[in-house]
């Protein structure tokens, strides 16, 4: 059976929503037992998005955080071939003609870097991504940018030729666009406008997706698709919603797997019973878990301190986290953003009031999480947020720099190591209780991170562990989260893989990594003996993976990323347990250990 695409591009402003509602038509087709994969194509020219805030995949790929949409929302595992660029297509192309792949030919932009993209998006689309180990039925592809641009081009006329080699019944385009309101009035000709020029380019929308602050009016519906030569039916409104989990409902109650099933013919798939009963499954979770999430009634304050916060996407993956540890405890989740220089003597002394309002704000939060980040500035402050959440008992989380700046404040305050530092702030420091990695280079940029899927092994000392009690109930799950080498695996009627944990060894956990310091395991005794333990270390057992605190609600470092594993079904256990402690429910979690939010495990209902 031939591969089918759905296409989803955006026009008339960045940024309209095109990951979410590519990742919400996801949601669709695997509730009616679709196999689905994602690819997003961004037009800009780095080879991939490792030069900024990115999202880390299994394979150690850094790439466009919306792919990280595409796994949270799909529970699928994707790699980095997933997320073409036009660096990195160019190079594909480049490297084939140096290597005489076209026999001396004339390479041009059409037609042979439009090939390439095809042939690359039709080999990626068959690659297994889900549990049940077999070709996707649909590939899922999000245009990056605004089709109009001229850095676009290629690709648009890339996927046109697409359309024509997968042939009728094979394609579907949602272009996703904007209706604004001015003066209370809902105008059409952006959107009028936006899908002229997708014609102009080659494309014929058959869905189009228009953006708005309020709902559509049916006036709305009708004059778009009279302009926009489309039945009204195919007029899709997406307006604002409390959260961004309620859009697949928003697109469902609008009829669009009716529309997905004709102009596709999913009649055509061979679906079986099983995925189509494991479908149903989750669009019944995930409509109980948005509205639990609407009645939630009280709001857990969780403190982030960080250097980036002033950048929205900066932490994206950490909030999504967050979000999911919050449904699934049945919370509202409200973040403060706190810059961490804001808590530093200098900020006293500069700028008081701004000093004194982050401080009441980090001691008046239910939870302080300090997350990942390079270089000097805001170190020391987040450094005494680390000292505030150990000696007030305010559960805290430090994830991978927020892992070593717990080991740094415990080293100074309790191990009597005064100069204790990393080695990314002062080469010179006395005590480098944090150590740049030898394998990793000091002079490269770009991919020269230890990346990836890692195994992290409980130490015999983890009895006590609260995380080790979320990571190892009876049955777990083995995506990203299970690699025992002792372990029995069993399907389930969904498709889905579980495995139980042998009593005679201690888990072993993977999860993803991006970082280049490390625990200096010289201090890693002092500390042990000062009663700061190491639970959690690598194959190896000199990579420090865990640390956690005895005597406190909630005091825990990783050194890996677990945000890049946490679904909107099955919240990170590092998030999850930091936001239960927080919400004082931590014990009632632990008590139902990988329950769900309709009382079904985590084998019955992580079809996404």
């Amino acid at each position: 059976m031939a591969t089918k695409y759905l296409l989803v591009s955006g026009g008339v402003i960045s940024g309209i929503g095109k990951g979410v509602i590519a990742s919400s038509l996801g949601v669709l087709l695997k509730s009616i037992g679709v196999k689905v994969t994602s690819i997003k194509i961004d037009p800009y020219m780095n080879i991939d998005a490792g030069h900024g805030e990115c999202f880390v995949l299994d394979d150690g790929g850094e790439v466009d955080l919306d792919l990280g949409n595409y796994e949270r929302y799909l529970n699928i595992t994707l790699t980095r071939e997933h997320n073409i660029t036009t660096g990195k297509i160019y190079k594909h192309v480049i490297d084939r003609e140096r290597n005489g792949d076209y026999l001396g030919k004339t390479v041009q932009i059409v037609p042979h870097l439009t090939n390439a993209v095809q042939d690359w998006i039709q080999k990626v689309a068959q690659i297994p991504v889900d549990s049940t180990g077999l070709q996707p039925d649909i590939c899922i592809i999000e245009l990056g940018g605004t089709l109009g641009d001229i850095e676009s081009a290629p690709f648009v006329e890339s996927l046109r030729c697409l359309r024509r080699r997968a042939g009728l019944n094979n394609f579907l385009h949602c272009h996703v666009s904007l209706i604004p309101v001015i003066n209370g009035e809902q105008k059409t000709k952006p959107t009028q406008a936006a899908i002229k020029d997708v014609r102009h380019a080659g494309l014929s929308p058959d869905i189009i997706a228009c953006r708005c602050e309020q709902p559509l009016q049916k006036s709305t519906i009708d004059k778009t698709a009279m302009y926009c030569q489309v039945e009204p039916e195919q007029v899709i409104a997406v307006h604002d919603v409390p959260s961004t989990y309620h859009v697949p409902l928003l697109l469902e109650r609008q009829g669009l797997i009716p529309i997905l099933r004709n102009v596709l013919r999913l009649d055509t798939l061979s679906i079986s019973p099983e995925l189509v009963s494991a479908g149903a499954k989750i669009w019944q979770t995930w409509k109980i878990m948005t509205d639990t999430q609407d009645r939630a009634r009280e709001t857990v304050k969780i403190c982030l301190v960080g250097k980036y916060t002033a950048l929205a996407d900066s932490y994206l993956s950490v909030r999504k986290s967050l979000e999911h540890a919050s449904m699934r405890c049945g919370r509202k989740l409200e973040i403060v953003w706190l810059d961490s220089t804001h808590l530093e003597a200098e900020t006293e002394t500069n700028s008081p009031a701004a000093y004194h309002k982050a401080w009441h704000q980090l001691c008046t939060a239910s939870g302080i999480l300090v997350p990942g980040g390079f270089g000097y500035r805001g170190i020391e402050g987040m450094i005494r947020a680390a000292k505030w959440a150990r000696e007030s008992k305010v559960p805290y989380l430090g994830i991978c720099l927020g892992m070593q700046i717990a080991v740094i404040e415990f080293c100074r305050a309790v191990c009597g190591i005064e100069h204790a530092q990393s080695e990314e702030m002062g080469v010179s420091a006395k005590d480098k209780v944090i150590i740049h990695m030898p394998e990793i280079s000091k002079t490269t940029m770009g991919a020269v991170m230890r990346l990836g899927l890692r195994n992290t092994i409980f130490q015999e000392n983890s009895g006590f562990s609260k995380l080790r009690a979320l990571y190892e109930p009876e049955t777990i799950h083995t995506n990203g989260i299970l690699a025992d080498s002792d372990v029995s695996t069993t399907a389930t009627a969904d498709g889905e893989v579980s495995a139980k944990t042998s009593p005679t060894q201690p888990p072993v956990i993977s999860e993803r990594h991006r970082h280049k310091y490390e625990v200096n395991t010289k201090y890693v005794p002092t500390m042990a003996s000062h009663g700061l333990e190491f639970i959690g270390k690598d194959e190896s057992g000199e990579r420090m993976e865990i640390l956690e605190l005895k005597d406190h609600p909630w005091f825990v470092g990783v050194q890996y990323h677990p945000e890049y594993l946490s679904r909107v079904l099955r919240p990170s256990m590092p998030y999850l347990g930091f936001f239960a402690a927080a919400a004082g429910c931590l014990d009632d979690v632990l008590a139902r250990g990988a329950k769900t939010v309709d009382g079904a495990t985590n084998g019955m209902v992580n079809g996404l």
